[in-house]
């Protein structure tokens, strides 16, 4: 069983000088992608810019200290800026800070009780469609800055779609300046990583946007022109929470908990396969509730592992724990020395900042490639969560989308469950010519095939016995798994053979099938001796008993 046990522990070990260097350089480079980012991710939030820094810095520092990964870096991300914005819009920060500590709990009793390998069950077509989703609500959510527009006044702006109206709405007050500044910042991010790898395109791009504001005649809206800068260092806040407050951030904290959990144990598996580690997902669960919970607390907002910073991390030499936490630290510092500056960094550069961040987790390839090859019951899944993440939102797309998942695969499992009688000959001239194998004519043979659970039980029903039949074997050596239903069917099955004198034989029952009947008391209703092994001692048994 893996162990409960923060991977810093066991990386201290072996802990050298030499690590120690390579974990500082990752640990500042990781910090100067982080700071952009950070604050610009806040912003798509609807936070003050500082939330973001304070985001990474307590839950950075305290997932890295905990956390079941070698070199995972959490913030916060993309992934969560369309439902804290919402969060924040309807309960406000006291709110926001009640759902995620109560996230933060439900992923540390995740962690315990090693819910950690359960995040396989989740489709890899629903992640797809809800990533790809979000990406689109960003860039929805973003348009009003990248162009300079003002939403009409008494309009609604929480949820996606009511910016979208929004924003096409107040299309007339769109301001070429703002746009200038967001195409060339956006062409900064696109072209510096050709050119350099050292130095993060996010803070080329936001050097560039104030640069332009600052000593050209543009006008165009800065941080400082709608929000508060402040340097000061993250304080100690505990939420007013009341049963209603927790009534009403139960639904949110669980959705938070849950997409922390899938992003953090993704970002684990890509950084392993980089660095052909092998993290521990329980412990990086509790790490991640443990991070959440003091960010909230700090006046930070929700995290998880962000990938990108992640395999900055690696490429960087980080290799520990160490390296996170470093990068924490760095931020510390940066947001006491240069916070102030950042009333300076103009919108459309936050907005270009963003759209990156989207296009990069889009997933457009993988999108298009799923349309193309996946089945059609794949595809349809994909699709509905992507549109419903964006008409309405990501609760409602996992919810409906595992319900639409879950409902196809009991579909595709049921199709694959038959059962079928085996083929009798009329004569011996047809038995010698087919190569069947000689049985008296009061056996029955049928062979089932596929797990038989609620939605196949009903093919026990097609099974027919002759009136002359004596005796009936059930080949059961490909039916891995049975269910409750399932068998209530085969005791009907039973009930049917004993009233008109018929013995019910079964032939190679697996483990599981095996374990329900006996619990059940099927076993012995049919006789243990009525169990055989394979096919020619249930036959040979069935001959006796005729006989």
């Amino acid at each position: 069983m893996e162990k409960m046990y923060p991977m810093l522990f066991t990386t201290w070990k072996t802990y050298s000088k030499e690590q120690f260097l390579k974990d500082l350089i990752a640990g500042i480079v990781v910090a100067i992608i982080a700071l952009p980012l950070s604050i610009a991710l806040a912003l798509a939030s609807g936070v003050g810019p500082e939330q973001g820094i304070y985001t990474a810095i307590v839950a950075g520092f305290i997932i890295s200290f905990l956390g079941g990964s070698q070199v995972q870096i959490a913030g916060p991300t993309a992934a969560f800026a369309t439902i804290v914005a919402g969060i924040v819009a309807r309960n406000g920060m006291d709110g926001l800070a009640a759902a995620t500590i109560l996230a933060g709990i439900i992923l540390i009793i995740m962690g315990l009780c090693r819910f950690g390998g359960l995040i396989k069950y989740i489709p890899f077509t629903i992640t797809t469609g809800f990533t790809s989703g979000i990406a689109v609500t960003i860039v929805i959510g973003q348009l009003k800055d990248f162009f300079g527009v003002t939403y009409p006044e008494g309009m609604p702006t929480i949820e996606t779609m009511e910016k979208l109206k929004a924003f096409l709405a107040g299309i007339h007050t769109f301001n070429t300046d703002s746009l200038i500044v967001g195409l060339v910042c956006l062409a900064i991010l696109i072209i510096a990583p050709r050119f350099t790898e050292k130095i993060p395109g996010s803070l080329l791009a936001v050097i560039g946007g104030i640069l332009m504001v600052q000593l050209l005649p543009l006008q165009v809206n800065t941080i400082g022109d709608l929000y508060t800068i402040s340097n000061k260092l993250p304080s100690f806040h505990m939420p007013q929470l009341s049963f209603e407050m927790i009534q009403t951030a139960l639904p949110d904290a669980f959705t938070i908990a849950i997409l922390a959990a899938i992003e953090s144990l993704l970002s684990c598996v890509v950084a392993d396969g980089m660095i052909n580690g092998k993290h521990r997902s329980n412990m990086e669960l509790a790490a991640q509730g443990a991070g959440n919970i003091a960010s909230a607390l700090f006046g930070g907002i929700p995290a998880t592992g962000a990938i990108a910073r992640t395999a900055a991390n690696v490429k960087n030499g980080g290799r520990t724990p160490v390296a996170g936490m470093i990068h924490a630290v760095v931020l510390v510092l940066i947001l006491i020395i240069l916070m102030p500056y950042a009333a300076m960094i103009p919108m459309p550069a936050i907005a270009a900042i963003l759209f990156m961040v989207a296009y990069n987790m889009c997933q457009w390839r993988t999108f298009t490639e799923l349309v193309k090859t996946a089945p059609k019951s794949d595809i349809a899944v994909l699709i509905l969560t992507f549109l419903l993440t964006i008409v309405f939102d990501l609760v409602i797309a996992i919810e409906i989308g595992l319900l639409v998942a879950v409902l196809l695969f009991m579909k595709r499992m049921s199709d694959v469950t038959e059962v079928h009688s085996w083929k009798y000959a009329e004569d011996e001239e047809e038995a010698e010519r087919e190569k069947l194998r000689k049985l008296s004519p009061h056996i029955n043979v049928y062979e089932i095939s596929g797990p038989l659970f609620f939605g196949a039980a009903d093919v026990i029903g097609r099974i027919a016995v002759k009136d002359h039949a004596k005796c009936l074997i059930l080949r059961m050596r490909s039916v891995p798994a049975l269910d409750s239903t399932a068998l209530n069917a085969m005791t009907d099955l039973y009930k049917n053979c004993e009233k008109r004198g018929i013995t019910l034989i079964l032939s190679h029952v697996n483990q599981q099938p095996m374990k329900v009947m006996e619990k059940a008391g099927f076993a012995q209703k049919v006789g243990q001796e009525n169990f055989c092994e394979n096919i020619d001692r249930a036959i040979k048994q069935a001959e006796e008993l005729v006989h």
